[in-house]
Protein backbone atom coordinates (compact mmCIF):
# COMPACT_ATOMS: atom_id res chain seq x y z
CA UNK A 1 0.00 0.00 0.00
CA UNK A 2 1.47 3.36 -1.01
CA UNK A 3 0.76 6.60 0.81
CA UNK A 4 0.72 10.20 -0.37
CA UNK A 5 0.44 13.33 1.71
CA UNK A 6 -1.13 16.63 0.65
CA UNK A 7 1.16 19.65 0.63
CA UNK A 8 -1.40 22.40 0.06
CA UNK A 9 -1.50 25.20 2.61
CA UNK A 10 -4.87 24.20 4.05
CA UNK A 11 -3.79 20.65 4.95
CA UNK A 12 -2.31 19.73 8.35
CA UNK A 13 1.44 19.98 8.54
CA UNK A 14 3.18 16.64 8.21
CA UNK A 15 5.39 15.70 11.15
CA UNK A 16 8.06 13.10 11.67
CA UNK A 17 6.88 11.20 14.74
CA UNK A 18 9.72 8.76 15.21
CA UNK A 19 11.98 6.20 13.77
CA UNK A 20 11.43 3.20 15.98
CA UNK A 21 12.06 -0.51 16.01
CA UNK A 22 8.54 -1.67 16.91
CA UNK A 23 5.29 0.20 16.30
CA UNK A 24 2.52 -1.14 18.55
CA UNK A 25 -1.08 -0.29 17.66
CA UNK A 26 -3.21 -0.70 20.77
CA UNK A 27 -2.74 0.20 24.41
CA UNK A 28 -4.73 -2.55 26.13
CA UNK A 29 -3.14 -5.35 28.17
CA UNK A 30 -1.50 -6.97 25.13
CA UNK A 31 0.09 -3.81 23.73
CA UNK A 32 1.21 -2.60 27.15
CA UNK A 33 2.65 -5.99 28.10
CA UNK A 34 4.55 -6.07 24.80
CA UNK A 35 5.92 -2.59 25.48
CA UNK A 36 7.20 -3.83 28.85
CA UNK A 37 8.77 -6.96 27.34
CA UNK A 38 10.54 -4.83 24.71
CA UNK A 39 11.45 -1.96 27.03
CA UNK A 40 13.20 -4.17 29.54
CA UNK A 41 15.36 -5.49 26.68
CA UNK A 42 16.25 -2.02 25.45
CA UNK A 43 14.15 -2.19 22.27
CA UNK A 44 12.77 1.10 20.97
CA UNK A 45 9.02 0.99 20.54
CA UNK A 46 6.20 3.44 19.96
CA UNK A 47 2.72 2.53 21.25
CA UNK A 48 -0.33 4.40 19.95
CA UNK A 49 -3.95 4.08 21.06
CA UNK A 50 -6.91 6.19 19.97
CA UNK A 51 -8.37 6.32 23.48
CA UNK A 52 -7.38 9.23 25.74
CA UNK A 53 -5.93 6.80 28.29
CA UNK A 54 -6.20 3.34 29.73
CA UNK A 55 -9.63 1.78 30.25
CA UNK A 56 -12.28 3.53 32.34
CA UNK A 57 -14.71 0.59 32.27
CA UNK A 58 -13.83 -2.54 34.28
CA UNK A 59 -13.82 -5.02 31.32
CA UNK A 60 -11.98 -8.25 32.24
CA UNK A 61 -12.00 -9.03 35.96
CA UNK A 62 -9.72 -12.06 36.48
CA UNK A 63 -5.95 -12.35 36.20
CA UNK A 64 -5.05 -16.03 35.93
CA UNK A 65 -2.14 -17.57 37.81
CA UNK A 66 0.10 -17.91 34.75
CA UNK A 67 -0.37 -14.22 33.98
CA UNK A 68 0.51 -13.43 37.60
CA UNK A 69 3.68 -15.50 37.17
CA UNK A 70 4.61 -13.32 34.21
CA UNK A 71 3.94 -10.18 36.26
CA UNK A 72 6.20 -11.71 38.93
CA UNK A 73 8.88 -12.27 36.29
CA UNK A 74 8.65 -8.56 35.43
CA UNK A 75 8.86 -7.65 39.10
CA UNK A 76 5.42 -6.25 39.88
CA UNK A 77 3.09 -9.15 40.77
CA UNK A 78 2.94 -7.81 44.33
CA UNK A 79 1.76 -4.46 42.99
CA UNK A 80 -0.98 -6.05 40.87
CA UNK A 81 -2.14 -8.16 43.82
CA UNK A 82 -2.55 -5.00 45.90
CA UNK A 83 -4.98 -3.53 43.35
CA UNK A 84 -8.73 -3.91 43.14
CA UNK A 85 -10.37 -5.58 46.12
CA UNK A 86 -9.19 -5.05 49.69
CA UNK A 87 -6.75 -7.77 50.78
CA UNK A 88 -9.37 -9.46 52.99
CA UNK A 89 -12.31 -9.21 50.57
CA UNK A 90 -13.86 -12.58 49.60
CA UNK A 91 -13.17 -13.78 46.06
CA UNK A 92 -16.00 -16.32 46.04
CA UNK A 93 -18.20 -16.90 43.01
CA UNK A 94 -21.80 -17.21 44.19
CA UNK A 95 -25.00 -18.10 42.33
CA UNK A 96 -28.44 -16.80 43.31
CA UNK A 97 -31.95 -16.86 41.99
CA UNK A 98 -31.73 -13.10 42.54
CA UNK A 99 -29.20 -11.29 44.66
CA UNK A 100 -31.79 -10.66 47.38
CA UNK A 101 -33.23 -14.16 46.92
CA UNK A 102 -32.03 -17.74 47.31
CA UNK A 103 -28.35 -18.66 47.17
CA UNK A 104 -27.90 -21.71 44.95
CA UNK A 105 -24.17 -22.46 44.93
CA UNK A 106 -20.83 -20.96 45.91
CA UNK A 107 -17.20 -21.73 45.30
CA UNK A 108 -14.86 -20.37 47.98
CA UNK A 109 -11.52 -19.00 46.81
CA UNK A 110 -8.65 -17.37 48.73
CA UNK A 111 -8.57 -13.65 49.39
CA UNK A 112 -5.60 -11.68 48.09
CA UNK A 113 -3.95 -11.88 51.51
CA UNK A 114 -4.58 -15.62 51.81
CA UNK A 115 -3.27 -16.27 48.29
CA UNK A 116 0.20 -15.00 49.20
CA UNK A 117 0.50 -17.50 52.05
CA UNK A 118 -1.46 -20.46 50.71
CA UNK A 119 0.50 -20.74 47.47
CA UNK A 120 3.66 -21.67 49.39
CA UNK A 121 2.15 -24.91 50.63
CA UNK A 122 0.09 -25.93 47.59
CA UNK A 123 1.17 -28.94 45.55
CA UNK A 124 0.02 -30.92 42.54
CA UNK A 125 -2.12 -29.01 40.07
CA UNK A 126 -1.63 -25.74 41.97
CA UNK A 127 2.13 -25.94 42.47
CA UNK A 128 2.91 -22.42 41.28
CA UNK A 129 4.68 -19.17 42.06
CA UNK A 130 1.36 -17.27 42.11
CA UNK A 131 -2.36 -17.88 42.50
CA UNK A 132 -4.98 -16.04 40.40
CA UNK A 133 -6.03 -12.54 41.39
CA UNK A 134 -9.47 -10.98 41.03
CA UNK A 135 -8.83 -7.46 39.78
CA UNK A 136 -10.46 -5.26 37.17
CA UNK A 137 -8.56 -4.82 33.93
CA UNK A 138 -8.76 -1.05 34.36
CA UNK A 139 -6.37 -1.26 37.32
CA UNK A 140 -4.04 -3.70 35.55
CA UNK A 141 -3.81 -1.49 32.48
CA UNK A 142 -2.91 1.56 34.57
CA UNK A 143 -0.11 -0.39 36.28
CA UNK A 144 1.20 -1.79 33.00
CA UNK A 145 1.22 1.72 31.56
CA UNK A 146 3.21 3.11 34.49
CA UNK A 147 5.85 0.43 34.09
CA UNK A 148 5.97 0.72 30.29
CA UNK A 149 6.47 4.49 30.46
CA UNK A 150 9.36 4.03 32.90
CA UNK A 151 11.49 2.32 30.23
CA UNK A 152 13.62 4.90 28.40
CA UNK A 153 13.16 3.20 25.02
CA UNK A 154 9.34 3.12 25.21
CA UNK A 155 7.16 5.96 23.85
CA UNK A 156 3.50 5.59 24.90
CA UNK A 157 1.00 7.86 23.13
CA UNK A 158 -2.66 7.62 24.00
CA UNK A 159 -4.88 9.91 21.95
CA UNK A 160 -3.12 8.85 18.73
CA UNK A 161 -4.51 6.44 16.16
CA UNK A 162 -2.86 4.41 13.43
CA UNK A 163 -4.36 5.50 10.10
CA UNK A 164 -2.37 3.66 7.45
CA UNK A 165 0.69 1.51 7.07
CA UNK A 166 2.64 -0.17 4.32
CA UNK A 167 5.43 -2.70 4.37
CA UNK A 168 8.50 -1.53 2.50
CA UNK A 169 11.91 -3.04 1.95
CA UNK A 170 13.38 -3.43 5.40
CA UNK A 171 10.51 -2.02 7.42
CA UNK A 172 7.12 -0.39 7.89
CA UNK A 173 6.00 3.09 6.82
CA UNK A 174 3.01 4.23 8.89
CA UNK A 175 0.85 7.28 9.38
CA UNK A 176 -0.50 8.19 12.82
CA UNK A 177 -2.72 11.11 13.81
CA UNK A 178 -4.04 12.62 17.05
CA UNK A 179 -7.56 11.36 17.71
CA UNK A 180 -8.86 14.88 18.26
CA UNK A 181 -7.45 16.10 14.92
CA UNK A 182 -4.26 17.94 14.19
CA UNK A 183 -1.27 17.14 12.00
CA UNK A 184 -0.58 13.57 11.08
CA UNK A 185 2.89 12.14 11.54
CA UNK A 186 5.00 9.59 9.71
CA UNK A 187 6.60 6.67 11.50
CA UNK A 188 9.25 4.32 10.22
CA UNK A 189 9.53 1.03 12.09
CA UNK A 190 11.15 -2.35 11.62
CA UNK A 191 7.98 -4.22 12.65
CA UNK A 192 4.32 -3.47 13.38
CA UNK A 193 2.19 -5.29 15.96
CA UNK A 194 -1.59 -4.86 15.78
CA UNK A 195 -2.89 -5.26 19.31
CA UNK A 196 -5.77 -2.97 18.42
CA UNK A 197 -8.78 -5.02 19.45
CA UNK A 198 -11.59 -6.92 17.72
CA UNK A 199 -12.13 -4.17 15.11
CA UNK A 200 -8.41 -4.15 14.37
CA UNK A 201 -7.29 -1.69 11.71
CA UNK A 202 -4.16 -3.78 11.27
CA UNK A 203 -5.95 -7.07 10.69
CA UNK A 204 -8.48 -5.34 8.41
CA UNK A 205 -5.82 -3.72 6.22
CA UNK A 206 -4.02 -7.04 5.92
CA UNK A 207 -7.27 -8.70 4.87
CA UNK A 208 -6.93 -11.47 7.46
CA UNK A 209 -10.25 -13.22 8.06
CA UNK A 210 -11.64 -14.78 11.23
CA UNK A 211 -11.88 -18.51 11.63
CA UNK A 212 -14.04 -20.28 14.19
CA UNK A 213 -17.66 -19.62 15.12
CA UNK A 214 -19.70 -16.62 16.16
CA UNK A 215 -23.34 -15.80 16.75
CA UNK A 216 -23.79 -18.65 19.22
CA UNK A 217 -27.15 -18.19 20.96
CA UNK A 218 -27.74 -19.15 24.59
CA UNK A 219 -30.08 -18.00 27.35
CA UNK A 220 -26.97 -16.50 28.93
CA UNK A 221 -23.50 -15.72 27.52
CA UNK A 222 -24.74 -15.98 23.95
CA UNK A 223 -26.22 -12.97 22.16
CA UNK A 224 -26.39 -9.35 23.24
CA UNK A 225 -25.32 -8.42 26.76
CA UNK A 226 -26.11 -5.15 28.53
CA UNK A 227 -23.23 -3.73 30.57
CA UNK A 228 -23.38 -1.32 33.49
CA UNK A 229 -20.52 0.14 35.47
CA UNK A 230 -22.28 1.29 38.61
CA UNK A 231 -21.79 2.51 42.15
CA UNK A 232 -24.16 1.26 44.86
CA UNK A 233 -23.08 1.42 48.51
CA UNK A 234 -26.55 0.10 49.38
CA UNK A 235 -26.22 -3.16 47.43
CA UNK A 236 -24.61 -5.12 50.28
CA UNK A 237 -27.51 -4.28 52.61
CA UNK A 238 -29.90 -5.91 50.11
CA UNK A 239 -27.76 -9.05 49.92
CA UNK A 240 -29.02 -11.69 52.37
CA UNK A 241 -25.92 -13.84 52.10
CA UNK A 242 -22.15 -13.40 52.61
CA UNK A 243 -20.29 -11.14 50.23
CA UNK A 244 -18.61 -12.59 47.15
CA UNK A 245 -16.44 -11.32 44.32
CA UNK A 246 -18.78 -12.44 41.53
CA UNK A 247 -22.55 -12.62 41.83
CA UNK A 248 -24.43 -14.66 39.22
CA UNK A 249 -28.22 -14.36 38.88
CA UNK A 250 -30.10 -17.40 37.59
CA UNK A 251 -33.83 -16.95 37.05
CA UNK A 252 -36.34 -17.14 34.21
CA UNK A 253 -36.73 -13.36 33.91
CA UNK A 254 -33.16 -12.06 33.67
CA UNK A 255 -29.80 -13.85 33.71
CA UNK A 256 -26.82 -11.74 34.77
CA UNK A 257 -23.47 -11.61 36.49
CA UNK A 258 -21.79 -8.88 38.48
CA UNK A 259 -18.20 -8.50 39.69
CA UNK A 260 -17.07 -6.29 42.52
CA UNK A 261 -14.61 -3.68 41.23
CA UNK A 262 -13.35 -1.98 44.39
CA UNK A 263 -14.78 -4.22 47.11
CA UNK A 264 -16.76 -1.30 48.50
CA UNK A 265 -19.40 0.13 46.19
CA UNK A 266 -18.41 -0.20 42.51
CA UNK A 267 -19.58 -3.12 40.36
CA UNK A 268 -19.35 -4.34 36.77
CA UNK A 269 -22.82 -5.66 35.91
CA UNK A 270 -23.71 -7.62 32.75
CA UNK A 271 -27.23 -8.82 31.92
CA UNK A 272 -28.51 -11.02 29.12
CA UNK A 273 -30.68 -9.26 26.55
CA UNK A 274 -33.70 -11.13 25.26
CA UNK A 275 -34.11 -11.50 21.47
CA UNK A 276 -37.19 -9.24 21.39
CA UNK A 277 -35.48 -6.40 23.30
CA UNK A 278 -33.66 -3.43 21.78
CA UNK A 279 -31.01 -2.30 24.29
CA UNK A 280 -29.75 0.40 21.94
CA UNK A 281 -32.81 2.42 22.99
CA UNK A 282 -32.49 1.77 26.72
CA UNK A 283 -32.23 4.77 28.99
CA UNK A 284 -30.83 5.06 32.51
CA UNK A 285 -34.34 4.29 33.75
CA UNK A 286 -34.21 1.01 31.82
CA UNK A 287 -30.79 0.29 33.30
CA UNK A 288 -32.19 0.70 36.81
CA UNK A 289 -35.12 -1.54 35.89
CA UNK A 290 -32.82 -4.29 34.60
CA UNK A 291 -30.65 -4.09 37.70
CA UNK A 292 -33.69 -4.25 40.00
CA UNK A 293 -34.92 -7.35 38.15
CA UNK A 294 -31.65 -9.07 38.98
CA UNK A 295 -31.42 -7.97 42.60
CA UNK A 296 -35.10 -8.69 43.27
CA UNK A 297 -35.65 -5.38 45.07
CA UNK A 298 -35.11 -1.71 44.23
CA UNK A 299 -31.57 -0.61 45.10
CA UNK A 300 -30.29 2.92 44.43
CA UNK A 301 -27.43 3.03 41.93
CA UNK A 302 -25.25 5.67 40.32
CA UNK A 303 -24.58 4.79 36.69
CA UNK A 304 -20.95 5.41 35.74
CA UNK A 305 -21.27 4.02 32.20
CA UNK A 306 -23.52 1.73 30.17
CA UNK A 307 -23.11 -0.14 26.91
CA UNK A 308 -23.77 -3.27 24.88
CA UNK A 309 -21.52 -6.12 23.85
CA UNK A 310 -21.92 -9.40 22.02
CA UNK A 311 -21.38 -12.81 23.59
CA UNK A 312 -21.16 -16.02 21.60
CA UNK A 313 -17.75 -15.62 19.95
CA UNK A 314 -15.07 -18.29 19.55
CA UNK A 315 -12.98 -16.68 16.81
CA UNK A 316 -9.32 -16.96 15.87
CA UNK A 317 -7.63 -15.07 13.03
CA UNK A 318 -6.57 -17.31 10.17
CA UNK A 319 -3.13 -15.74 10.21
CA UNK A 320 -1.14 -14.08 13.00
CA UNK A 321 1.64 -12.74 10.77
CA UNK A 322 1.99 -11.21 7.33
CA UNK A 323 5.58 -10.23 6.60
CA UNK A 324 6.74 -7.68 9.16
CA UNK A 325 3.24 -7.25 10.62
CA UNK A 326 1.73 -9.28 13.46
CA UNK A 327 -1.67 -9.38 15.17
CA UNK A 328 -2.11 -10.20 18.84
CA UNK A 329 -4.66 -10.05 21.63
CA UNK A 330 -8.27 -9.35 20.66
CA UNK A 331 -7.09 -8.52 17.15
CA UNK A 332 -6.09 -12.19 16.83
CA UNK A 333 -8.73 -13.99 18.90
CA UNK A 334 -12.15 -13.14 20.28
CA UNK A 335 -13.72 -14.93 23.24
CA UNK A 336 -16.94 -15.12 25.14
CA UNK A 337 -15.41 -14.12 28.50
CA UNK A 338 -16.21 -17.27 30.48
CA UNK A 339 -13.07 -18.39 32.28
CA UNK A 340 -11.51 -14.96 31.84
CA UNK A 341 -9.33 -16.32 29.04
CA UNK A 342 -9.34 -13.46 26.52
CA UNK A 343 -7.19 -10.99 28.44
CA UNK A 344 -4.90 -13.70 29.79
CA UNK A 345 -4.35 -15.21 26.34
CA UNK A 346 -3.54 -11.71 25.07
CA UNK A 347 -0.86 -11.23 27.72
CA UNK A 348 0.82 -14.49 26.73
CA UNK A 349 0.78 -13.43 23.07
CA UNK A 350 2.88 -10.43 24.08
CA UNK A 351 5.20 -12.54 26.22
CA UNK A 352 5.79 -14.96 23.33
CA UNK A 353 6.32 -12.31 20.67
CA UNK A 354 8.34 -9.86 22.76
CA UNK A 355 11.51 -11.91 23.28
CA UNK A 356 11.48 -13.12 19.69
CA UNK A 357 11.31 -9.60 18.25
CA UNK A 358 14.11 -8.51 20.56
CA UNK A 359 16.29 -11.48 19.58
CA UNK A 360 15.85 -10.75 15.87
CA UNK A 361 16.49 -7.02 16.26
CA UNK A 362 19.65 -7.69 18.29
CA UNK A 363 20.79 -10.16 15.61
CA UNK A 364 20.80 -13.00 18.11
CA UNK A 365 18.34 -14.94 15.94
CA UNK A 366 17.27 -14.92 12.29
CA UNK A 367 13.99 -13.39 11.17
CA UNK A 368 12.73 -16.96 10.67
CA UNK A 369 12.34 -17.21 14.46
CA UNK A 370 9.32 -14.90 14.17
CA UNK A 371 7.47 -17.54 12.17
CA UNK A 372 7.22 -19.56 15.37
CA UNK A 373 4.91 -16.90 16.89
CA UNK A 374 1.94 -18.03 14.81
CA UNK A 375 2.99 -21.67 14.99
CA UNK A 376 2.85 -21.50 18.79
CA UNK A 377 0.15 -18.97 19.61
CA UNK A 378 -2.54 -19.77 17.04
CA UNK A 379 -3.10 -23.36 18.28
CA UNK A 380 -3.20 -21.99 21.84
CA UNK A 381 -5.84 -19.45 20.85
CA UNK A 382 -7.94 -22.20 19.27
CA UNK A 383 -7.54 -24.31 22.42
CA UNK A 384 -8.48 -21.45 24.74
CA UNK A 385 -11.47 -20.22 22.72
CA UNK A 386 -12.68 -23.81 22.75
CA UNK A 387 -12.43 -24.00 26.53
CA UNK A 388 -14.22 -20.66 26.93
CA UNK A 389 -17.00 -21.89 24.63
CA UNK A 390 -17.46 -25.06 26.68
CA UNK A 391 -17.67 -23.01 29.90
CA UNK A 392 -20.26 -20.73 28.28
CA UNK A 393 -22.29 -23.75 27.17
CA UNK A 394 -22.20 -25.18 30.68
CA UNK A 395 -23.72 -22.08 32.30
CA UNK A 396 -25.57 -20.52 29.37
CA UNK A 397 -27.53 -23.54 28.18
CA UNK A 398 -28.85 -24.26 31.67
CA UNK A 399 -32.59 -23.50 31.70
CA UNK A 400 -33.91 -21.54 34.66
CA UNK A 401 -37.60 -22.37 35.01
CA UNK A 402 -40.13 -20.14 36.82
CA UNK A 403 -40.61 -22.66 39.63
CA UNK A 404 -36.96 -22.14 40.66
CA UNK A 405 -38.17 -19.20 42.76
CA UNK A 406 -41.29 -20.77 44.21
CA UNK A 407 -41.57 -21.06 48.01
CA UNK A 408 -42.87 -24.60 47.70
CA UNK A 409 -41.68 -28.18 47.74
CA UNK A 410 -41.48 -28.05 43.94
CA UNK A 411 -39.39 -24.87 44.16
CA UNK A 412 -37.07 -26.42 46.74
CA UNK A 413 -36.54 -29.46 44.52
CA UNK A 414 -35.83 -27.23 41.53
CA UNK A 415 -33.27 -25.26 43.53
CA UNK A 416 -31.53 -28.45 44.65
CA UNK A 417 -31.19 -29.55 41.03
CA UNK A 418 -29.95 -26.10 40.01
CA UNK A 419 -27.50 -26.07 42.90
CA UNK A 420 -26.03 -29.40 41.82
CA UNK A 421 -25.53 -28.18 38.25
CA UNK A 422 -24.15 -24.78 39.22
CA UNK A 423 -21.80 -26.21 41.84
CA UNK A 424 -20.30 -28.49 39.20
CA UNK A 425 -20.17 -25.63 36.72
CA UNK A 426 -18.40 -23.30 39.15
CA UNK A 427 -15.63 -25.85 39.59
CA UNK A 428 -15.46 -26.38 35.83
CA UNK A 429 -15.03 -22.66 35.05
CA UNK A 430 -13.21 -21.27 38.05
CA UNK A 431 -10.84 -24.05 39.15
CA UNK A 432 -8.85 -24.36 35.95
CA UNK A 433 -5.17 -25.11 36.62
CA UNK A 434 -5.09 -27.27 33.51
CA UNK A 435 -6.17 -24.38 31.29
CA UNK A 436 -3.90 -21.95 33.13
CA UNK A 437 -0.69 -23.97 33.24
CA UNK A 438 -1.24 -26.68 30.63
CA UNK A 439 -0.95 -24.66 27.43
CA UNK A 440 1.81 -26.15 25.31
CA UNK A 441 3.79 -25.55 22.13
CA UNK A 442 4.08 -29.15 21.00
CA UNK A 443 5.02 -29.31 17.34
CA UNK A 444 6.63 -25.88 17.38
CA UNK A 445 9.65 -25.64 15.07
CA UNK A 446 11.69 -24.04 17.88
CA UNK A 447 10.98 -26.64 20.58
CA UNK A 448 13.48 -29.52 20.79
CA UNK A 449 11.25 -32.52 21.39
CA UNK A 450 12.66 -35.45 23.34
CA UNK A 451 10.20 -38.13 22.31
CA UNK A 452 8.13 -37.97 25.49
CA UNK A 453 4.45 -37.11 25.57
CA UNK A 454 2.86 -34.57 27.87
CA UNK A 455 0.00 -35.59 30.18
CA UNK A 456 -3.54 -35.16 28.80
CA UNK A 457 -4.83 -31.59 28.43
CA UNK A 458 -7.64 -31.31 30.99
CA UNK A 459 -9.19 -28.02 32.14
CA UNK A 460 -9.44 -28.79 35.86
CA UNK A 461 -6.32 -30.88 36.37
CA UNK A 462 -2.69 -30.06 35.66
CA UNK A 463 0.13 -32.57 35.94
CA UNK A 464 3.51 -30.80 36.21
CA UNK A 465 5.88 -31.90 33.47
CA UNK A 466 9.19 -30.78 32.01
CA UNK A 467 8.35 -32.31 28.64
CA UNK A 468 9.74 -29.69 26.21
CA UNK A 469 7.16 -27.19 24.97
CA UNK A 470 5.39 -26.29 28.20
CA UNK A 471 5.70 -24.36 31.41
CA UNK A 472 8.43 -25.73 33.69
CA UNK A 473 7.34 -27.57 36.83
CA UNK A 474 7.37 -25.24 39.81
CA UNK A 475 8.91 -25.78 43.24
CA UNK A 476 9.52 -23.74 46.38
CA UNK A 477 13.11 -23.93 47.59
CA UNK A 478 14.26 -24.42 51.17
CA UNK A 479 15.06 -20.72 51.55
CA UNK A 480 11.51 -19.75 50.61
CA UNK A 481 12.26 -18.63 47.07
CA UNK A 482 10.31 -19.75 44.04
CA UNK A 483 12.33 -21.76 41.52
CA UNK A 484 11.04 -19.39 38.86
CA UNK A 485 12.69 -16.46 40.66
CA UNK A 486 16.09 -17.98 39.85
CA UNK A 487 15.51 -17.94 36.09
CA UNK A 488 17.41 -15.32 34.10
CA UNK A 489 15.80 -12.47 32.17
CA UNK A 490 16.40 -14.36 28.94
CA UNK A 491 17.89 -17.86 28.70
CA UNK A 492 18.43 -20.20 31.64
CA UNK A 493 20.14 -23.57 31.92
CA UNK A 494 19.17 -25.62 34.96
CA UNK A 495 21.98 -27.95 36.07
CA UNK A 496 20.27 -30.36 38.44
CA UNK A 497 21.48 -33.02 40.85
CA UNK A 498 24.59 -33.53 42.92
CA UNK A 499 26.84 -34.08 39.90
CA UNK A 500 25.25 -32.37 36.87
CA UNK A 501 26.87 -32.53 33.43
CA UNK A 502 29.27 -29.81 32.29
CA UNK A 503 27.45 -26.69 31.05
CA UNK A 504 30.50 -25.07 29.40
CA UNK A 505 29.28 -25.68 25.81
CA UNK A 506 26.09 -23.69 26.50
CA UNK A 507 28.01 -20.91 28.19
CA UNK A 508 30.58 -20.61 25.39
CA UNK A 509 27.93 -20.59 22.68
CA UNK A 510 25.81 -17.98 24.49
CA UNK A 511 28.88 -15.75 24.88
CA UNK A 512 29.76 -16.10 21.21
CA UNK A 513 26.21 -15.23 20.10
CA UNK A 514 25.63 -12.42 22.57
CA UNK A 515 22.85 -14.27 24.37
CA UNK A 516 22.17 -13.53 28.02
CA UNK A 517 22.37 -16.91 29.76
CA UNK A 518 22.13 -17.77 33.44
CA UNK A 519 23.32 -21.12 34.79
CA UNK A 520 21.31 -22.22 37.82
CA UNK A 521 22.88 -25.11 39.73
CA UNK A 522 20.58 -26.93 42.15
CA UNK A 523 21.74 -30.17 43.80
CA UNK A 524 18.40 -31.24 45.32
CA UNK A 525 17.43 -34.75 44.10
CA UNK A 526 13.78 -33.67 44.21
CA UNK A 527 14.38 -31.13 41.43
CA UNK A 528 16.35 -33.60 39.34
CA UNK A 529 13.40 -35.99 39.62
CA UNK A 530 10.85 -33.25 38.94
CA UNK A 531 12.47 -32.33 35.62
CA UNK A 532 13.45 -35.94 34.78
CA UNK A 533 16.79 -34.72 33.36
CA UNK A 534 19.98 -33.14 34.69
CA UNK A 535 20.05 -30.30 32.12
CA UNK A 536 17.10 -28.13 31.09
CA UNK A 537 17.07 -25.09 28.79
CA UNK A 538 14.41 -22.52 29.74
CA UNK A 539 13.40 -19.88 27.20
CA UNK A 540 12.95 -16.18 27.98
CA UNK A 541 9.17 -16.73 28.23
CA UNK A 542 9.75 -19.46 30.83
CA UNK A 543 8.97 -22.37 28.52
CA UNK A 544 11.06 -25.56 28.47
CA UNK A 545 12.92 -25.50 25.15
CA UNK A 546 15.00 -28.66 25.69
CA UNK A 547 16.10 -31.13 28.32
CA UNK A 548 18.80 -33.75 28.22
CA UNK A 549 21.69 -35.50 29.89
CA UNK A 550 24.62 -33.84 28.10
CA UNK A 551 25.58 -30.41 26.70
CA UNK A 552 27.42 -31.94 23.75
CA UNK A 553 24.65 -30.88 21.37
CA UNK A 554 24.47 -27.32 22.70
CA UNK A 555 24.89 -25.74 19.26
CA UNK A 556 22.17 -27.84 17.66
CA UNK A 557 19.88 -27.13 20.62
CA UNK A 558 20.40 -23.37 20.48
CA UNK A 559 20.17 -23.39 16.66
CA UNK A 560 16.71 -24.92 16.87
CA UNK A 561 15.51 -22.92 19.89
CA UNK A 562 16.45 -19.63 18.18
CA UNK A 563 15.27 -20.55 14.68
CA UNK A 564 18.66 -20.81 12.98
CA UNK A 565 17.75 -24.21 11.62
CA UNK A 566 14.82 -22.63 9.74
CA UNK A 567 17.18 -20.63 7.50
CA UNK A 568 18.42 -22.40 4.35
CA UNK A 569 22.17 -23.01 4.46
CA UNK A 570 22.84 -20.75 1.47
CA UNK A 571 21.17 -17.86 3.34
CA UNK A 572 23.15 -18.26 6.55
Amino acid sequence: MSMTYSTNTTAPVQQRAADTEILIAGGGPCGLMLANELGRRGIRCLLVDAKPGTAFNPQANATQARTMEHFRRLGFAHEIRSLGLPADHPTDIAYFTRYAGHELARIHLPTAAEAIEKIKSMTGSWSAAELPHRVSQKFVEAALRRHAEAWPTVDVRYGWRLEHFAETYGGIDACIRPTDGGPHAKVKARFLVGADGPRSVVRSELGIEWGGVTGIQRDFMGGKMFALYLRSPQFISALKHPKAWMYVAVNHERRAFMASVDGVAEYAFHAAVHPHENPEDWTEADARRIFAQTVGVEVPIDILSMGIWQAGHALVAKQFQRGRVFVAGDAAHLFTPTGGLGYNTAVEDAVNLGWKLAAVLREQAPAALLESYEAERRPLAERNTGYARSFADSVGLFTARPELEEDSARGAAERRAAAEHLDAHARLEFNIPGVTFGGRYDGSPVIVADGTAAPPDEPNRYVPTACPGGRPPHAWLEDGRSLFDLFGRDWTVLALGSEPPDTTPFEALAHMRGLELRIVRLPQPMLRDLFDAPLVLIRPDQIVAWRGSSAEQAQAVFDQATGHHLVPENHQ
